[in-house]
């Protein structure tokens, strides 16, 4: 196994320094890639069935946790997101969207919401907070929703990209501001590896 590995990086190496395309990614890798296989949520738009943050096989699947009522980062990373995909001109990428607001978000607002940026994207959607939050944990992700006194919303949130391969894996997560080409030149070298 060790010396597959070494093999691989050397092949890695070798092809970098004869001129292939580029294999750096502009994201961010964690090690260890995190497993986030056992994260479910229910598919809104989808009868509520489970969504298992996994893709399918030789896919990459590009979740965001978010809410529809955000003013400006949310739309922004989708519009993004959305830009990326167009680039890419791949159909191997899944996306997602799980509501941080669920009590503002029902299944119609997130679903239709994610999907006047990508038509076939799921949206995510549960009003158990745990199920919710240990989705969100399992990727390394926060939110808080509030409500004030006045009756206004504050609400905050991790503000991330995650690419998933069909192991489950964490592969890249692209903070908010990548640009679209830097995500497309990810997906790109993520699928050529799928």
């Amino acid at each position: 196994m060790g010396r597959l590995v070494v093999g691989a990086v050397l092949l890695v190496l070798l092809a970098s320094a004869c001129g292939s395309e580029p294999t750096e990614l502009s994201g961010f890798v964690r090690t260890p890639l995190p497993d986030v296989s056992g994260a479910l949520l229910p598919d809104a738009g989808n009868g509520g069935t489970d969504f298992v943050m996994r893709a399918p096989d030789g896919e990459i699947l590009v979740v965001y946790f978010g809410y529809t009522a955000c003013p400006d980062v949310c739309p922004t990373t989708l519009a993004d997101l959305r830009s990326a995909l167009a680039e890419l001109g791949d159909e191997r990428v899944t996306v997602a969207m799980a509501t941080i607001d669920p009590g503002r978000d029902t299944d119609e607002i997130v679903t239709g919401y994610v999907q006047s940026f990508v038509p076939d994207a799921h949206g995510l959607r549960t009003d158990d907070d745990g199920a919710l939050r240990a989705a969100a944990n399992a990727f390394g992700a926060d939110y808080d929703v509030t409500v004030t006194d006045e009756g206004d919303y504050e609400v905050i949130h991790t503000a991330h990209l995650y690419a998933i391969d069909d192991d489950g894996h964490v592969q890249v997560t692209w903070a908010f501001g990548t640009e679209s080409e830097d995500i497309a030149e990810d997906l790109r070298i993520l699928l050529r590896t799928q």
